[in-house]
């Protein structure tokens, strides 16, 4: 009985297997070898359509069983093929679309570094907004003109930027949850969310002072851009006076309030068209996908290695985990036609025993290695990355964090009240059960963490201090586990320059005298087949056992504690 059932479930698993073999091959026969483009006609950059990401990655899995079939682009290769498109004659202008963008804001601000180049060579942008948000305006107002729907359903969000943070000690303490928090940094604000109800005096100044660096950034370049005074544009943020589309007219910040049919006919118009119908639309991801090719031929190679996502321990595939990571840089470094490394950093760290893992094996690396920083590069990022030989970063990137903290959870008062359950712990040594979930530290077990958390403050501290060629002393000045927009860091040294990812390959290529090169792209994207399986792989109940586990080890982590989300 028991070998046919599982006959049964084998022969079940092979179809599922086969159904979605047959999907995916569909999917992946639909390739941008196949597409045609037209001869001439205006490149859609619809980023409801197209997501521009870190690294380019296959279909969404889950999605594709939904039938929904989300594009998405590497940041390198979009602004690529934006930079084609400046000098293909086949391509009239660009029309901008960003309303529904889930794109952050330090890639926006590279993918509009490449519209501006592409409008200098004597191409218009044009821009469609019927939903303008912060995010989406950054980018929209690097267009030669701006044209708003007149037709609004309180979509309209110019109300500034905001980054929240959520304090659940008193929920905590309601359940007899306790979190015992060891850190260094008066900064480090990871664990504060689960020890406080509100927070501290630090914590509120650098969240101040880093959203209001990120839009002086966003903020003055819309200004600037519309030929308006910032000050003018914060005091309609502050005082909601951008709510109406004549509103955004009558301040100068759009080029005109239209219908669909109107926008169709000005399209048809710029495009040197009669009738809208008779203008042809180049998909920006198959214009991308079509005449985005490595240089093969070159003799020289750039590999850029992204580093996105949390800093794990082992090797999981949707992150930065530190033993795949490790295979990754072998490879590097075992092709000789490698003659430099752009580390794409976009991470708000993680495991200090994986960040210091990647560390060594770049370290290993014998030839320039330049780092690209994108939304994070903060914690286990900056620990990572700080030796290059060059840092560039996105003015609105989030990075420093140089602090640790390690946090153990302890529900002796929830097993005792709520649960009402009783514990005995059998034992060789007086401190065996410390970690255990059972019981608080007593303060030699707290002392013990935090020797461990002292020792590793000091080791960031130090390994800053010698890949930035700053005192100890000033580093623990700007650290303490700050963060800071890219602006900053600039102006504290934490990074050299104020740049793009194409600016970092720029930069390594002329460090190594390549005037041709061929750039690839690691770690290897996941077929699609690659991505089910571990989207497969992590949702058994025998993964969330583990996760649970986990969070009874004790754990040191050099890691931001939020992000800010710009729509």
């Amino acid at each position: 009985m028991l070998l046919a059932v599982i006959c049964g479930l084998l022969i079940v698993n092979l179809i599922v297997f086969f159904i979605f073999a047959g999907i995916f091959g569909s999917a992946a026969s639909g390739t941008s070898g196949s597409t045609v483009l037209p001869r001439t006609g205006v490149l859609a950059i619809d980023l409801s359509e197209v997501t521009i990401t870190e690294q380019e990655l296959p279909a969404d899995p889950m999605a594709m069983m939904q039938g929904q079939m989300q594009t998405t682009l590497g940041i390198y290769k979009a602004v690529q093929a934006i930079n084609i498109a400046a000098s293909d004659p086949g391509v009239k202008y660009i029309y901008l679309k960003a309303d529904g963008s889930t794109t952050g804001i330090s890639t926006i601000g590279e993918l509009r570094k490449a519209l501006d180049n592409f409008r200098r060579s004597g191409k218009a942008v044009i821009a469609w907004t019927e939903a303008p948000g912060i995010g989406s305006f950054y980018l929209n107002s690097v267009a030669d003109k701006i044209y708003l729907s007149e037709y609004q359903g309180g979509n309209i969000a110019m109300v500034g930027l905001c980054a929240q943070s959520f304090y659940l000690k008193d929920l905590l303490d309601k359940a007899g949850l306790n979190m015992q928090l060891i850190r260094h940094g008066k900064y480090k604000s990871a664990g504060e969310m689960y020890v406080r109800n509100s927070p501290s005096e630090e914590n509120k100044e650098q969240y101040d002072r880093m959203v209001n660096a990120m839009w002086e950034t966003i903020g003055k370049t819309i200004a600037e851009s519309r030929g308006i005074s910032f000050d003018a544009l914060n005091r309609m943020v502050d005082n909601l006076e951008l709510c109406l589309p004549e509103d955004f007219l009558a301040a100068g910040l759009v080029d005109g309030v239209f219908s669909r049919d109107s926008l169709k006919q000005r399209l048809a118009a710029l495009a040197v068209e009669k009738d809208f119908k008779d203008v042809k639309f180049i998909p920006f991801a198959d214009y991308a996908n079509a005449k985005v090719v490595p240089n093969f031929r070159a003799k020289d190679k750039i590999a850029v290695l992204y580093t996105n996502g949390e800093i794990i321990d082992g090797k999981e595939l949707n992150n930065v985990a530190g033993d795949r990571f490790i295979k990754v840089i072998d490879q590097i470094r075992a092709d000789k036609g490698i003659k430099a490394v752009v580390l794409r950093v976009n991470s708000p760290g993680g495991s200090v025993m994986a960040s210091e893992k990647i560390k060594h094996e770049l370290d290993l690396l014998e030839v320039p290695v330049i780092a690209s920083y994108g939304e994070l590069a903060a914690s286990g990022g900056y620990w990572i990355s700080n030796g290059c030989d060059k840092i560039f970063s996105d003015p609105t990137t989030l990075t420093g964090s140089i602090g640790v903290f390690g946090m153990i959870p302890e529900a002796s008062k929830t097993l005792k009240n709520v649960a009402h359950v009783g514990v005995y712990s059998a034992k060789t040594h007086k401190h065996a059960d410390m970690t255990r979930l059972t019981r608080p530290f007593d303060q030699a077990e707290y002392n013990y963490m935090l020797r461990s958390i002292e020792a590793i403050y000091d080791k960031f501290t130090t390994i800053v201090a010698e890949g930035r060629n700053l005192e100890k002393k000033r580093v623990d000045e700007i650290g303490q586990g700050r963060v800071w927009a890219g602006t900053d860091a600039l102006q504290i040294g934490l990074v050299d320059e104020i740049g793009t990812l194409e600016d970092a390959i720029s930069y390594a290529a002329s460090s190594i005298g390549a005037s041709e090169f061929c750039v690839l792209e690691y770690p290897k994207p996941l077929t699609t087949m690659e991505s089910l399986m571990a989207a497969f792989g992590q949702t058994t109940e025998h993964d969330y056992v583990k996760a649970f586990q986990k969070l009874a080890e004790p754990q040191v982590i050099a890691r931001m504690p939020y992000q800010v989300v710009v729509y």
